[in-house]
C-alpha cells in the first residue's frame, strides 16, 4: 500500500441529539441518510463520490436502501460488523479502511443511526436473541445488569472504590455542558446529586448509566491522495483494530462465560497492543481519548487495559483529575460522551475524536495530536483506532 492510499477521516456530520422519542416527525432511516449527508458535505464531497457504506451491528439503516435513498451512484463496498452492539464502532472504521487500502472502494461512509422513541430501547430488555438462555434466567435482562458483573468483579479484584466512579461521570457532565449539541448541555450534575441517583444496577448508579437517545452520525474515509484535494482538515487513522480475546463467544451480552483470567477486562488487551505497534506509538504519546463509556466503571477498566495506568490504579488515576479536560495528563470524553452527549453507537465519539484534532472541539485539548477512540468496553466484538494529524 503506497502511502497515497492510507485511510483519512475528510468528514463528520450528525443529526440533532434528544433524549429517546425525541424525534418523531421523521424516520430513523431519515435521520441516518442527514447525518451521512453532512459528513459528505463537511468533506465537500457529494454522494456521486461515494462508494461505500459500513455499519456495525444489525444496523436497522441497511447500506443497499441507503444507496437508492441517497442516490449514490456505484455501490462497491458495503459491510457490517457482527455482534458487540457498540463494539463495532470502530470496527466499521476498520472494515472501511481495508477497503480504501486495498482499492475496492475510495470513499466509505461509516454511520449509526438510532431513534429509541421509534423501535427498540437498548436500556430495557430485548427480545430473546443466541445464548439467551444463559443469562435470561438468572435475572440479566438488560446491559446495566449484564456488564455490572464484570465490573463488580473488576472492584473486589482490585480493591477500587466503586465511588472511583463519580469522577466520571461528573467529568464527563461538565465537558457536555460546554457542548451546546449535548442533551445535557444544560443541566449540570453535583457530587451530591450523583450519589443521590438511584440504584440501577450495583455498583451502578442513574448517573454510571448511558443516555438513551435518538440521532445519527456518521463519518467519511477515503485515501490519502483523496484527502489533500477535500475542503475540510483530514485527520489520519494511524490504526485501527477489531476482534475479541479467547473464549469470549458472546461475552456477557450472551454468555458470561470469558475465561476467568479475562473476564474482569473490557476484551482489549490484544486490541491495545496491537493499536499501539501498528501506530508506531505508546500510552505515553495519546493525547486525548474517547473511551465508549455505556457506563462509567468501564472506563476504569479500559484505562488500566490501555496502559494509561497499572492493574488497580485507575480509581486514583480519575480521582487525581487526570481525565478532566484542562489540565488532565489524558483529556476524556471531551464532548460529553454517551454519558452526557449522546448514545449513538460510539460513532460520536470518533466525530469528537476528530473535532479534537482539527481544534474544533467545545472542550478543544492544546495541540493535541492524537487521540484514542475506542467501540464498546467488555462485549465481543470490540474495537479501537487511534487517529493522528496530518
Amino acid at each position: 500500500m503506497a502511502g497515497t492510499r492510507k485511510a483519512h477521516i475528510v468528514g463528520i456530520g450528525e443529526s440533532e441529539f434528544t433524549r429517546w422519542g425525541g424525534i418523531m416527525d421523521r424516520s430513523q432511516f431519515q435521520v441516518t441518510a442527514e447525518a451521512i449527508l453532512a459528513a459528505v458535505g463537511d468533506a465537500g464531497l457529494s454522494t456521486d463520490d461515494v462508494d461505500g457504506l459500513a455499519s456495525f451491528s444489525n444496523d436497522g439503516n441497511e447500506g443497499p436502501l441507503m444507496q437508492a435513498a441517497l442516490g449514490i451512484p456505484d455501490l462497491r463496498w458495503s459491510s457490517m460488523v457482527w455482534g458487540g452492539g457498540g463494539g463495532g464502532s470502530c470496527g466499521a472504521v476498520a472494515q472501511a479502511c481495508a477497503a480504501v487500502e486495498s482499492g475496492q472502494a475510495e470513499t466509505v461512509v461509516v454511520y449509526r443511526g438510532l431513534c429509541q422513541g421509534q423501535g427498540r430501547r437498548f436500556g430495557q430488555a430485548g427480545l430473546s436473541r443466541t445464548h439467551a438462555s444463559f443469562i435470561y434466567p438468572f435475572g440479566l435482562f438488560a446491559p446495566s445488569q449484564m456488564l455490572a458483573l464484570m465490573v463488580q468483579r473488576f472492584f473486589h479484584e482490585t480493591g477500587i472504590d466503586p465511588a472511583a466512579m463519580a469522577e466520571v461521570a461528573l467529568s464527563f457532565r461538565a465537558n457536555a455542558n460546554r457542548n451546546p449539541r449535548a442533551i445535557m448541555h444544560g443541566r449540570t450534575l453535583s457530587r451530591e446529586q450523583y450519589f443521590a441517583g438511584r440504584w440501577i444496577a450495583e455498583p451502578f448508579r442513574l448517573f454510571d448509566c448511558c443516555l438513551e437517545s435518538d440521532g445519527a452520525a456518521a463519518v467519511v474515509i477515503t485515501t490519502a491522495e483523496r484527502a489533500r484535494d477535500v475542503k475540510s482538515q483530514p485527520v489520519e487513522i494511524l490504526a485501527a483494530a477489531h476482534g475479541s480475546g479467547p473464549g469470549w463467544s458472546t461475552g456477557p451480552l450472551g454468555a458470561q462465560n470469558m475465561p476467568d483470567s479475562d473476564y474482569a477486562s473490557t476484551n482489549n488487551r490484544r486490541i491495545a497492543q496491537e493499536l499501539y505497534a501498528k501506530a508506531g506509538v505508546s500510552p505515553d504519546d495519546i493525547d486525548v481519548a474517547q473511551i465508549y463509556d455505556h457506563f462509567s466503571g468501564l472506563i476504569l477498566m479500559a484505562l488500566e487495559d490501555f496502559g494509561f495506568c497499572g492493574r488497580g490504579e485507575s480509581g486514583d488515576f480519575v480521582s487525581d483529575g487526570h481525565i478532566r479536560w484542562d489540565g488532565g495528563r489524558l483529556p476524556l470524553n471531551t464532548s460529553g460522551g454517551q454519558l452526557s452527549e449522546a448514545y449513538v453507537h460510539g460513532v460520536n465519539l470518533i466525530n469528537e475524536g476528530v473535532r479534537q484534532l482539527r481544534g474544533q472541539s467545545t472542550s478543544q485539548v492544546k495541540d493535541a495530536q492524537t487521540c484514542l477512540v475506542t467501540g464498546g468496553l467488555g462485549v465481543a466484538p470490540t474495537s479501537a483506532i487511534i487517529l493522528g494529524t496530518v
